[in-house]
């Protein structure tokens, strides 16, 4: 139930960011999700892709520093609130969510988010133990 998720260190400076997107894209490799944050000095793009180590080695040959960090995707109730008993659940659990994204893909009433959490396989346990609903990577990634 655990997904691979590829991070990319760039210089937060014009341009950059074009560059893993070229060499996937000359791969055929398609993106899934993404997110991306930033400091001062550098970005951090987050890539959720169907054939991680293929994306890996190509992120790296086009000169990326790439690594490699294992999420979840969780379902959660597309209304008000709906996040809010999700994190409620965690908190009970005592599970610290390290960052969390949004993923566009059609669930009807509802939204699945990328969790990456501290400790994934405890986090996967309580996440169980509470019937919250993990998306199944086979499902997510096809």
């Amino acid at each position: 139930m655990k997904i691979k998720q590829l991070s990319v260190f760039l210089e937060n400076k014009p341009g950059q960011l074009f560059a893993p997107c070229k060499a996937l894209s000359a791969a055929h490799i398609n993106i899934v999700t993404l997110s991306l944050a930033d400091t001062q000095q550098f970005g951090i793009l987050r890539l959720v892709v169907k054939d991680w180590q293929r994306a890996k080695d190509v992120l790296e040959n086009a000169g990326c520093v790439v690594k490699v960090t294992e999420v979840l995707a969780l379902e959660v109730p597309d209304k008000p609130g709906g996040l809010a008993s999700v994190i409620e659940a965690l908190e009970r659990q005592n599970i610290n969510i390290e960052y969390m994204y949004a993923f566009a893909f059609g669930r009807g009433d509802r939204a699945v988010l990328v969790f990456r959490f501290e400790d994934v396989d405890t986090a996967l346990e309580a996440l169980q133990n509470c019937n919250l609903s993990i998306v199944d990577p086979a499902e997510l990634l096809g």
